[in-house]
């Protein structure tokens, strides 16, 4: 998912000087909760989720494990704004011990009401987006049975691990009848129900638009001992927070959308045949393989574009996009777009194995489904607004790089959300300054850094959705740079390409990353990662005292100069400092930054006028350049007086700027 910082690019000489800056979150009124049930809704039929057998000669081995394998069937009420489906769901045991339990994830109860953990901690706002006021949804499970016909659904039980907030009903476990064997499987099938809300947080309606983001009973990621460093084997459960995306585990999805016959439906994978239509009803049927999620949007208004497209690390693969009418002349834009960004990961990275890729463009009033990733299908920015500038493709950029860095490489988004946000954002820069000539600007991106934390913190523990993206999208693309910077370019992407092609349709975390850059490296990071990883870091030096006296030497008079430099955050190799007279020349020096502080004595023919850490602003990791600089001579009323007045003026701006 992306985020953006608005206005940046006209305040970025200010935002330099950034000392600090805030985001509160209001919240809202308690509302009690909306009903359980939705059984008026017409069901699918049974004959409904029979999975068809479509052809799937581009994967002739599966590329992942192949967990979980899925076959929904859903009705679309466009007028009640509403879904009902039908699931049967296949769930192999990855672990080495009989599993007796399944834990599922019930996405849409984060919008049953204010109570739920989702709404208490956003307080109904994400990024510029908020929730409308007294649009809730939900999801209702109308049936759990086994493949036999069991009924399981008093065996039911919600479970609130992360907070205990009992009104909180986004996680559920069922109790089967007969463990589940290591290497076995087991068989459930789902009657359920949705009512979508309006578009927010991914999923809703806004007119006759519809976003079906996380909107099926979707099965927790069960991790064998040894994943992501476990110890034990077991479930992983989260709720769903207010920052957290999403983890899950790779299979086979085989659905069945049914929506009023003028609407037009994009979803993950690719038809398996043409879309029936009875005059009333319209039934299109997708299916993906090696993917951990199913979207899918509709639309009457969607006007459709496709265009094949092929690179040597591309085999074939249909661009699909699905444009709002609004944004009907900026077609060749976001396929643009689209083709360069698959060139240039699959160059990088590694191939793109899936046969299509969609974008859909939301409707004006829709961003709360905008700039979204899911498996093959994206979300660009509401068609509206300014399109002048490059924030247009970089939206796509971003999506599309998701399909990597989430898609395949499919990281815990709930405990380490920096292994998909950091990495995409640090290759969206790459594709921007390489197609579009626009450079990133690292030294006012680290000054956005007011309240950096470690990188590994679960999504919900960074307090609020302005830190949370602050340090897993900005500081975590700042660390990537930061490594660049140390090792070039081109050793980073093959950093970046082997992190890729070992950990690709599996579950990598932090420490998997870094032993594939000591590996390529052949370098211990372990402070590094210590500092700026494990550790929530910044560099930070500051001038803290400059002293100059006149001296008598060989009959002239010259000038000895004192200046005191400090370390207050992490370490940075090679810290440049420029020392600046009065006659216009400059002394260079390099300190290696690893004391608490130096002391640099010079004895010049002129004053010295100035004293700058890293005038070039080549320390990526560098946060606090407001006590980089130190001028020599300066009435201290008037430099006071400087200071105060910029930062209140840059504190104004800021009020202005939101994730």
């Amino acid at each position: 998912m992306i985020n953006r910082l608005s206005k940046r690019n006209t305040l970025w000489l200010l935002l330099i000087l950034l000392i600090a800056g805030t985001i509160t979150i209001a919240q809202f009124a308690e509302r009690p909760e909306s009903p359980a049930s939705l059984s008026a809704l017409n069901e699918p039929s049974a004959q409904a989720l029979e999975p068809p057998a479509p052809a799937v000669n581009d994967t002739p081995k599966p590329l992942s494990k192949r967990i979980v394998e899925y076959h929904i069937s859903v009705q679309l009420d466009a007028e009640q704004k509403t879904l009902a489906g039908a699931q049967s769901l296949t769930w192999k045991n990855p672990g080495s011990k009989p599993v007796s339990e399944l834990v599922f994830h019930l996405y849409p109860n984060a919008f049953q009401s204010k109570k739920s953990t989702f709404l208490r901690e956003s307080g109904g706002k994400l990024r510029n987006d908020q929730m409308k006021e007294d649009s809730f949804g939900h999801m209702s499970l109308e049936s759990i049975q086994t493949e036999d016909g069991v009924d399981l659904m008093r065996s039911m039980q919600f479970i609130q691990p992360d907070d205990g907030n009992k009104q909180d009903q986004t996680l559920m476990k069922i109790r089967l009848p007969q463990p589940v064997n290591p290497g076995a499987e087991t068989t459930i099938k789902i009657r359920f129900s949705v009512k979508l809300p309006y578009v927010f947080a991914r999923m809703g309606y806004v007119g006759d638009f519809v976003m079906a983001g996380q909107w099926f009973p979707k099965v927790a990621v069960y991790e064998p001992k040894g994943t992501r460093g476990r110890e034990e084997e077991g479930w992983n459960t989260h709720q769903y927070h207010g920052n957290s995306e999403f983890y899950s585990d790779f299979g086979m999805y085989n659905v069945r959308i049914q929506v009023p016959s003028n609407y037009t439906v994009a979803a993950t994978g690719f038809p398996t045949k043409p879309a029936s239509d009875d005059g009333t009803k319209k039934t299109y049927q997708f299916y993906a393989d090696d993917v951990h999620d199913f979207a899918w949007a509709a639309s009457p208004n969607f006007i459709y574009y496709e265009e094949p497209f092929s690179a040597p690390n591309v085999p074939g693969v249909k661009i699909k996009l699905y444009l709002d009418p609004a944004h009907e002349a900026l077609k060749d834009r976001y396929i643009y777009a689209a083709k360069r960004s698959l060139a240039k990961y699959s160059e990088w990275f590694g191939t793109y194995p899936y046969s299509t890729l969609s974008i859909v463009i939301p409707p004006p009033g829709g961003n709360g489904a905008g700039g979204m990733e899911y498996p093959t299908l994206v979300t660009g920015w509401e068609a509206s607004g300014d399109t002048d500038s490059f924030e247009l493709e970089r939206v796509i950029v971003h999506e599309i790089g998701h399909q990597y860095w989430y898609g395949m490489v499919a990281s815990n988004e709930f405990e380490e959300a920096w292994l998909d946000e950091g990495f995409t954002s640090y290759a969206e820069d790459l594709i921007m300054m390489s197609e579009y000539g626009v450079q990133p600007n690292f030294a006012i991106e680290s000054s956005y850094m007011t309240s950096p934390e470690p990188l590994k913190l679960a999504s919900w523990q960074y307090g609020g959705h302005s830190r949370y993206a602050e340090n897993v999208y900005t500081r975590a693309k700042l660390v990537l740079a930061g490594i660049e910077k140390q090792i070039g370019q081109k050793t980073m992407l093959r950093v970046m390409k082997t992190y890729f092609d070992r950990w690709k349709f599996k579950h990598p975390t932090t420490s998997d990353f870094q032993a594939v850059l000591e590996s390529v490296t052949k370098t211990s990071w372990a402070e590094y990662f210590d500092q700026f990883v494990y550790g929530g870091g910044m560099t930070d030096y500051s001038i803290e005292q400059v002293q100059t006296r006149p001296l008598k030497q060989d009959g002239k008079t010259v000038y000895e100069t004192a200046v005191l430099i400090k370390k207050n955050g992490g370490h940075y190799m090679d810290v440049p400092v420029r020392f600046h007279f009065t006659d216009g020349s400059d002394v260079e020096k390099v300190w290696d930054g690893r004391d608490p502080q130096v002391l640099y004595t010079i004895t010049s023919e002129a004053p010295l006028e100035w004293a700058a850490i890293d005038p070039q602003m080549t320390m990526i990791l560098e946060h606090k350049r407001i006590n980089n600089f130190m001028q020599v001579n300066v009435d201290d009323t008037w430099k006071a007086r400087l200071t105060i007045g910029i930062v209140k003026w840059i504190e104004i701006l800021l009020n202005g700027l939101a994730w």
